[in-house]
C-alpha cells in the first residue's frame, strides 16, 4: 500500500508553456519604420492619364510656385489605432513577432486619448522591440500582417526583402492581411520577369479620393490604386472612410485604417480554415 502512495504522489510532468499547450500559429506583423522627415524613395510619381472605361478622377490643380519648393515629407510611421487593434486581435491566436526595416522601434501617429495608455504599456513589453526585416525567414511563420502604415510608401513599398517573403507566402498560399497604407507593401513582390506576384488577385486599399485629401498628395512615391491596376490585378474602393474588406484566395486587405478589425477578422478565420 505504501508502494502504492508513493507512486500516487509523483510529482506530475513539468506542464508546457501556454503557447505550447495551445499550440498556437506564428504570425508575422511587419511595420514600417519610417519617421517624420525621411526623404522619398524612388523616382517620382508620374500621373497616368485613366482609361475610357474609368469614372474620372478628381483633377488636381496646382499653381506655379514663385520660388523653388522642396518636396512634402512623406507621413511617418504606422498608425497607432491601426497597429493596435491587429496586435490586440491576432494575439489571441498567434504568437507574435513584430519586425521592421533594420529592426528600427516604430513611430506611431495619430495617438490619442483612447490609445495612448496601451502604446506606453507596448512600449514597455520585451516584444516591443523589433526584429530586424531583414533577418526573418518567412518559412518560420504562417501568417503575415500589415497593419496601417502611411510610412510602408517609403520603405517596405521598396524593401527586397519583404519581397523574399511575400513570394514565398504566395508560392505556398499562405494567408497574408495588409490594411490601408500597408497595402503598399505588397507592392515590393515582383517576380524576376518584372511582373507582380500578386497579378490577376482582387484587392483594395487607400482610393484616390482618400488620399487626394492628404497635403502631400502630389509628392507622394506610389499610389496603391494606380499600381494595381498597372500590374494586372483587380482593385475595388467604397466610399471615404468606409469599412470594405476584399478576400481573394489567400490574400487579405482592408482599404482604410477602420477596416482594420474585419480585415483581421477574416486573417483568422483563413487560418483557422487551413488548420
Amino acid at each position: 500500500m505504501r508502494g502504492c502512495m508513493r507512486r500516487r504522489l509523483r510529482a506530475p510532468p513539468p506542464v508546457p508553456a501556454m503557447s505550447e499547450r495551445l499550440g498556437k500559429p506564428t504570425c508575422l506583423l511587419v511595420a514600417s519604420a519610417a519617421a517624420a522627415g525621411e526623404p522619398l524613395r524612388g523616382q517620382p510619381r508620374v500621373a497616368r492619364c485613366p482609361p475610357a472605361s474609368l469614372p474620372a478622377r478628381p483633377a488636381v490643380r496646382v499653381a506655379p510656385a514663385p520660388f523653388p519648393v522642396s518636396p512634402a515629407p512623406p507621413l511617418p510611421g504606422v498608425s497607432a489605432q491601426s497597429f493596435l487593434q491587429c496586435f490586440t486581435l491576432s494575439s489571441s491566436a498567434f504568437n507574435l513577432q513584430v519586425a521592421t526595416p533594420g529592426g528600427k522601434s516604430i513611430d506611431f501617429v495619430d495617438v490619442n486619448e483612447s490609445n495612448m495608455r496601451w502604446i506606453q504599456d507596448f512600449r514597455m513589453k520585451s516584444y516591443a522591440n523589433p526584429a530586424k526585416l531583414e533577418s526573418i525567414d518567412g518559412a518560420r511563420y504562417h501568417a503575415l500582417l500589415i497593419p496601417n502604415c502611411p510610412g510602408a510608401m517609403t520603405d517596405l513599398a521598396n524593401s527586397g526583402y519583404l519581397a523574399k517573403i511575400l513570394q514565398h507566402f504566395c508560392t505556398e498560399n499562405k494567408p497574408i492581411c495588409a490594411v490601408g497604407h500597408g497595402v503598399a507593401a505588397l507592392c515590393c513582390a515582383t517576380n524576376e520577369d518584372k511582373t507582380w506576384v500578386f497579378q490577376g488577385y482582387s484587392l483594395t486599399g487607400p482610393s484616390v479620393y482618400e488620399l487626394i485629401r492628404q497635403p502631400n498628395f502630389a509628392s507622394l512615391p506610389i499610389i496603391v490604386e494606380d499600381f494595381v491596376k498597372d500590374s494586372g490585378a483587380t482593385f475595388s474602393a467604397s466610399k471615404p472612410d468606409a469599412v470594405h474588406v476584399v478576400l481573394d484566395r489567400h490574400l487579405v486587405t482592408g482599404q482604410n485604417e477602420n477596416s482594420t478589425l474585419p480585415a483581421v477578422q477574416n486573417l483568422l478565420i483563413l487560418c483557422n480554415v487551413r488548420k
